[in-house]
This record gives structure tokens, sequence and C-alpha cells, in this order.
């Protein structure tokens, strides 16, 4: 049976779940406002969520985790100081022969270099232990099947948001990319002339440095240009509501299970649960706690998690097989499954890649756990994206409807087939 074949009048009672998502969005953003990882309106929001989760699930728990909020963007002003720092020292290194100058320059643009590949690309939890701690919540709820759990579904999103991006809001996708572009190549480009001057000095004691100053270090000395604003890229004082990124992917999955208690529908054999977690923008800390905790529970029955982020722009919606700016590949039948519901619902969604940043798929996929993400954002990325404008003003029922559609479909589509589609 199909989503639509589930209740009389599908299409007004999918736009009533629409409107709930919506109507809910508004609420915590007006309420509660912008959830900073670790925060107490962190906490409130995911306290809501859990309520509203106990009205649709037949287990409904909040789980705590320690959480470092400060140190998964904390690695772009460390480097851009210590580059800033390095680029002076290789400029006077022209001026004083000062044994082991060209030392620091090495060491500060290879620590800059460690924490950016290993924080920011890869989402380890390397500058932790240098910042401050503080607690952040994951809620989920269970709906259980009227018979054996056979299978299993997770609709999943993130309750927390970020600290504004100044150069999204200031500039759009274009400052954006040519700051901290920039900012990442004048980062590489000291690294492999710090140390090539490096060696050579080592290598050879009379090897003047005429070319190397004259020319290297003056174009070091340049790259300051990206290197100083790189340092205010995150608005301290902003945090931003965070209506599509991503409540939107939050009240879609409860909209989901709203949607089945509202209309008496229990399948016989497959669960379905909703995920609420927090500190996603801090490098998916909540869901790499989930995956902690429970990632062995989920080896019981065939699972699929689809994890919904940022259900904004129809033009852009994508099933997203590729993830953490394409270093993690999500699972490639859930990702068929997805895109088969999608059919179902009458769109052709294509698949994508998260060319930059990561979603809560990608932590799952990592576990062992098949997973997908589904999105609607212009890849750009859009001006909203993390910055002020993403506000419950700023939604596109259009495209929550359909994200919402396209959801109820793969759940009908996996109860019916599981993964084999």
């Amino acid at each position: 049976m199909k989503a639509s074949e589930s209740v009389k009048n599908y299409p007004s009672t999918r736009r009533m779940y629409t409107n709930y998502a919506a109507r809910s969005i508004k609420k915590v953003c007006k309420e509660i406002g912008p959830r900073y990882s670790g925060s107490e309106a962190e906490k409130k929001g995911i306290e809501y969520m859990s309520e509203e989760l106990k009205t649709c699930c037949d287990d409904v728990k909040i789980e705590s985790f320690t959480v470092h909020p400060k140190a998964f963007m904390g690695w772009i002003p460390m480097a851009g100081v210590m580059m800033i720092v390095s680029t002076i020292v290789f400029f006077l290194g022209q001026f004083f022969d000062i044994p082991y100058l060209f030392y620091v320059p090495v060491v500060f643009s290879v620590i800059s270099l460690f924490f950016g590949i290993t924080e920011f690309l890869f989402y380890k939890q390397t500058l932790d232990k240098f910042t401050p701690k503080a607690t952040s919540y994951n809620t989920y709820g269970i709906r259980k099947p009227t018979g054996e759990v056979k299978r299993r579904i997770v609709f999943t999103g993130h309750a927390d948001s970020v600290k504004e991006w100044r150069y999204s809001y200031l500039g759009g996708p274009k400052l954006l990319i040519t700051v901290l572009g920039g900012a990442i190549a004048g980062l590489v480009y000291c690294t492999v002339i710090s140390i090539l001057t490096t060696v050579k000095s080592t290598i050879d004691p009379a090897f003047t440095a005429t070319f190397t100053v004259d020319v290297l270090s003056y174009v070091l000395l340049g790259c300051n240009i990206f290197f100083i604003p790189v340092i205010f890229m995150c608005n301290g004082k902003l945090v931003v509501e965070g209506a599509n990124d991503d409540l939107s992917g939050c009240f879609t999955s409860l909209a989901i299970l709203k949607f089945l208690q509202d209309n008496e529908i229990t399948f016989e054999n497959t669960e379905v649960m909703a995920i609420c977690t927090g500190s996603e923008e801090t490098g998916l800390r909540g869901s790499k706690a989930f995956c902690k905790a429970h990632a062995n529970e989920f080896s019981d029955v065939e699972t699929v998690v689809i994890a919904l982020d940022t259900i904004r722009d129809f033009d852009f919606m994508g099933v997203y097989n590729k993830d953490m700016s394409g270093l993690v590949k999500n699972d490639g039948e859930a990702s068929k499954l997805l895109k088969e519901g999608g059919k179902i619902a009458g769109y052709d969604i294509p698949y994508r890649t998260v060319s930059l940043g990561s979603t809560d798929a990608a932590a799952f996929s990592q576990a062992g756990i098949k997973a997908t993400a589904f999105s609607a954002m212009d890849p750009a990325p859009a001006r909203y994206y993390h910055t002020r404008l993403d506000t419950h003003e700023n939604l596109d029922m259009k495209t929550l409807e359909a994200g919402l559609d396209i959801c109820l479909e793969t759940l009908f589509l996996f109860d019916e087939k599981g993964l084999n589609v």
C-alpha cells in the first residue's frame, strides 16, 4: 500500500501535517529561540520535541552527552592567528639571523592543518580536550508494530542551530568561498614553503634567504588578507534561528509519526523511529553519541536511517548518497529506497553529494548502520544558510510538503518491501 492510499483525501491530510510542522517550527523559534549546542535553549528545544514524541510513540527517551561546543569551528580562528604569526616570523627572517627561526611557521602551520583536517574534514574530536565542555541532549521516540519487529526505519533531524557565518550573510556564497578558500590555500602554501625552507636551510648552511625572503615572504605576508578576516568568520554574538536548518528536519520526522498516530496506522512488522539530535552543528556530536550508545541494538533487524536536513529549496531536492564533504559513502540500498519513494510521490530526485560539511547520516554510516540523507538546499550555499535569514518567516511550504510526501511514501514502501526495491 502507498501512503497516498492509506487515508481518504490524502493531499489535504498531507497538507495538514505540513502545517503542523510549520506551526511547530514557528513555535520553537518564537518561544525558545536560537539553540546553540550545549545551551539551555537547545535543551528546551529537545524537551519540547520529546513531549511531542510522547503523543505518537510507545517509548520516548531523552539522553544526555558531553559536548565541547567551541571545538569544531574553534580551529578556524586559532589557525588564523597562528598563520598571521607565522607569516610575520617568516618575513622577519630576512632581518634577523636567528637559529631555527623558520621552525615557528612550520610548527604553527602543521598544527593548524592537523586540526583543520581532523576536525572540519573528518569530524574527529581532536580539539575537545582543549575547550570547555557542556551538556547536550538527544531525544528519540519509537512507534512499535503490532507484531514481531522484522525491520526498522528511522527519521532524524537536528535540533541545534549555529553561530552566524558572518561572510555568508554579508556577501553570500561568493564572499564565503573567497575568504574561507583563500585562507585554506594560504595555510597549505605556508605549510609547504616553511617546510621546504627549513629543510633547505638545514641541508645547506650556506643557503641564502635572498629568493626565499624577497619573494616568498612577501607572498606569505599577502596571505593575511585572508587570515585576518577568517578569524572573524563566526559571529559569536549571534546564534541563528535555524528554522530550515534543521527544525524542518525535526518536525518533518515528527509529522510522519503524527500522521501514523492520528490516522490509526500501525504496521505489522515495521518499527518506526524519530530521533532529534543535539549538537549536529558542532561536528555531529549528537548523532555520534547516539550511535555509540545504540549502534549494536540496530543490528537485530534490517534497519535504515534517513537524515532530513534543511527542507527549503524545492529545485534542489536530493538524495545524498555521499556525505561529509564527499568522504563518506552513504548506503546504496538506503539511497535507492529514498529515491524510489520520491518517484512514488511524483518526484525524480537526483543523487547528490554533500560537498562541504555533513549530515547526521554520515555518523550512522560510519557506525555501520545503513543510512542516507534527504535535503533540499541550494548547495552554493543558500544565502540563509547559517545566517540570521534562516527564520520561521523563511520557510517554503511547497518544499516542506514535498519532503513530507517523499518520506511517507518511502516509509510505506519500506514496510512493504524492505530494502529490496
